[in-house]
């Protein structure tokens, strides 16, 4: 029996037949091609080149990086987020902007031409002709808006959260009493722009996340979902490409030379219906084009070309009759697993902290079609997948057996991922409404919660336990995330005042996960709590000497010594901390501080010049060479000081109060107005 997802003889001679859904496209014989043969396509050797210099341009910039330190802020749609966020003016969303800018005069060129992600693709489906496998289109009403659902949620959410939903929480939340208060942002920063940084990799994943990423989403979606099938129903960026795509004026055509050959949709990577949409609209109108001119490239009359004309949102029939629309799902169907994509999405995202939004929504779009498939198993008396037969006239083959375990299995998995994570969020609302501040909780007078932000406390430790490995106590099937679950039960059993609880939880997750900052700097708070100064210097000493990148404990460390008065104690640590590293810029600052208040102010000036030999533009230290200039009496060396750091921070208000103070000192009053001025309206 033929398979119906291979290519077929017609019955009419000279003539292939190729499928798209459950519709036969005819390959016709013509007097270019009388075999109905589809030439080989130029425009694919072309993208293949222009794809694999991008690659080249993408090593290149990382490479860039990794010898000189800095370079440009990532060339990636998704840093466009930090916009929203946070007014971020960066490289992404310069680059992302000009991508959606072009797609309103040449269509969705990117995708075709741009794409990372899609060159793997067109990888994969390259290689799995070669071995005889021709992926077929999932054709779906519904799941076709998740690329924009989830590019609205990355992009235009932030903001709307910001601006739309914070200035309003209060009336919100005497409505709906149950929703807990909303993670604090920062303050609006205002417009800024960040196009260099030195820390490239920081909003990427590692290895362990991004190699399953690019095997999903790319070689597992070409598989299940067809070619281009991440595209279709996983890419944010696409959500956006597709719809402004519309408005192009740029678009393939068709010419009067056409004769319907369908060489044109046969040879499609897109899945767009080619030789339809243009004898009904003169062009094709298909927001999934992507403008890979394969299309123009083989057609044998030379009928197709790019140009310009008549976008697709007005375009007028030629023929009173529509292409008809294939899906391979009823109605019905389609709501049913539109659940099942929504399930798995929700289930798998974050899970373990380890799962990101688009490996979630390309993990969703591929169980919800091994889902169709096994429905197909149940219902249908013969279900074929590619090469492997699982059921024929209504008996059910070793192969289809195989494939109805391995679905079981996976959805025993997802269900369990959606009780973890289902465990993770219960557990951060009841977390939430634990509102101590932290500098509270692990301050030398913490206070004591009240009987319902007990409660809420108790569930969350309960909920955080649940969500925690086997290894643990829990029913987590993975360790990733366990380090930031104890240091949420460590505070939460901080707030209940159980000192002893917290100590434990935080030596046991140091024992097993190696030394961090974040676990030793608890530690250390949870000591000071406890109103164990001398054990917390102790381990606050132990600790930096061995760790010179624990910036933040050397921070707490100081203070508390200045706090204390213990300055020798801090003074030592420091010298030990440079004797490792006598360029550490951090201990260098504080210990030209410490020297200061230790009365020893010429030594601490010096210290502070030798700091900005190594770093001419730190705006911090001339401030403290300044202050300590002005103990020597040396005001005017201090008012120069203070310029400097003017002229490096212009917008830090500090400052300018701060050599405002100065003028004053020197009888400059009307100078130091002006500062005092400037000071105002900037902390404003």
């Amino acid at each position: 029996m033929a398979s119906p997802d291979r290519p077929r003889r017609s019955r009419c001679t000279g003539s292939d037949v190729k499928t798209r859904g459950n519709v036969p496209l005819h390959v016709l014989a013509d007097e270019h091609n009388p075999h109905g043969t589809i030439r080989r396509s130029k425009s694919g050797k072309r993208r293949a080149i222009v794809l694999a210099v991008v690659q080249l341009l993408i090593i290149a910039h990382v490479l860039q990086w990794y010898i000189t330190g800095r370079t440009t802020t990532p060339i990636e749609p998704s840093e466009a987020m930090e916009f929203g966020k946070q007014g971020v003016i960066n490289a992404g969303l310069i680059f992302f902007a000009i991508a959606l800018l072009s797609t309103l005069v040449l269509g969705r060129w990117f995708c075709g031409w741009g794409c990372h992600l899609v060159m793997l693709q067109d990888l994969c489906g390259w290689m799995m002709k070669k071995l005889g496998v021709r992926p077929k289109p999932f054709r779906s009403r519904l799941l076709i808006y998740v690329p924009l659902i989830l590019g609205l949620y990355m992009f235009v959410w932030p903001a709307f959260f910001r601006w739309g939903v914070l200035p309003n929480w209060q009336k919100l939340a005497s409505v709906f009493s149950a929703i807990p208060g909303p993670r604090p942002l920062p303050d609006w920063p205002g417009f800024s722009v960040h196009l260099a940084t030195a820390e490239f990799w920081q909003t990427f994943p590692g290895l362990f996340v991004a190699v399953p990423f690019l095997l999903i989403c790319s070689f597992g979606a070409v598989y299940f979902l067809g070619a281009k099938g991440f595209c279709t129903y996983g890419c944010p960026y696409g959500g956006f490409f597709a719809p402004l795509d519309e408005f192009a004026p740029a678009r393939i055509r068709v010419t009067d030379a056409c004769e319907q050959c369908g060489h044109c949709t046969a040879v499609c990577t897109s899945n767009v219906r080619v030789h339809e949409e243009v004898a009904t609209y003169g062009m094709v109108v298909d927001p999934g084009c992507m403008k890979c001119l394969d299309c123009v490239s083989v057609c044998p009359n030379d009928a197709l070309y790019f140009g310009f004309g008549r976008p697709a949102v007005a375009k007028r029939q030629s023929k009173p009759k529509r292409p008809r629309k294939t899906h391979d799902l009823t109605l019905r169907q389609e709501l049913t697993l539109a659940v099942v994509f929504l399930f798995t999405f929700l289930a798998v995202r974050g899970v373990y902290g380890l799962i990101p939004m688009l490996l979630a929504g390309g993990i969703a779009a591929i169980v919800t079609f091994l889902i169709w498939k096994l429905w197909q198993m149940i219902r249908e008396p013969s279900v074929r997948f590619h090469q492997f037969q699982f059921k024929y006239k209504g008996a059910v083959r070793p192969a289809g057996w195989l494939y109805a375990a391995a679905v079981a299995l996976l959805m025993l998995v997802i269900i369990h991922s959606g009780a973890v994570m289902a465990s993770f969020r219960v557990a951060e609302y009841h977390d939430r409404r634990v509102t101590i501040p932290q500098e509270v909780i692990f301050s030398s007078h913490p206070v004591r919660m009240t009987a319902p932000m007990m409660e809420h406390a108790d569930k969350a430790l309960k909920l955080y336990h649940a969500c925690s490995s086997f290894a643990e106590g829990g029913i987590g099937l993975s360790t990733a995330w366990q380090g930031e679950i104890d240091m949420r039960r460590a505070r939460l059993l901080a707030a209940k005042l159980d000192f002893d609880a917290a100590e434990d939880l935080l030596r046991h997750a140091l024992d097993r996960d190696g030394r961090n900052e974040a676990f030793c700097q608890s530690l250390a708070w949870v000591l000071r709590a406890q109103l164990r100064v001398d054990d917390a210097l102790a381990y606050y000493a132990q600790i930096l000497t061995e760790e010179m990148t624990y910036n933040n404990m050397l921070d707490d460390f100081v203070v508390l010594c200045r706090q204390e008065g213990l300055f020798a104690q801090a003074v030592d640590v420091c010298r030990k901390r440079l004797n490792k590293d006598p360029e550490h810029l951090r201990t260098m600052r504080w210990l030209s501080l410490l020297l200061i208040d230790s009365d020893r102010v010429q030594d601490g000036v010096d210290l502070i010049r030798q700091t900005l030999l190594i770093d001419p533009d730190n705006a911090s230290a001339y401030s403290a060479l300044a202050s300590a200039l002005i103990k020597l009496g040396q005001h005017d060396e201090a008012h120069q000081s203070m310029l400097e750091a003017i002229e490096l921070d212009p917008e830090n208000f500090r400052l300018h109060r701060q050599i405002a103070e100065l003028l004053e000192t020197l009888g400059r009053g009307e100078e130091a107005a002006a500062h005092h001025d400037r000071a105002q309206e900037l902390q404003k």
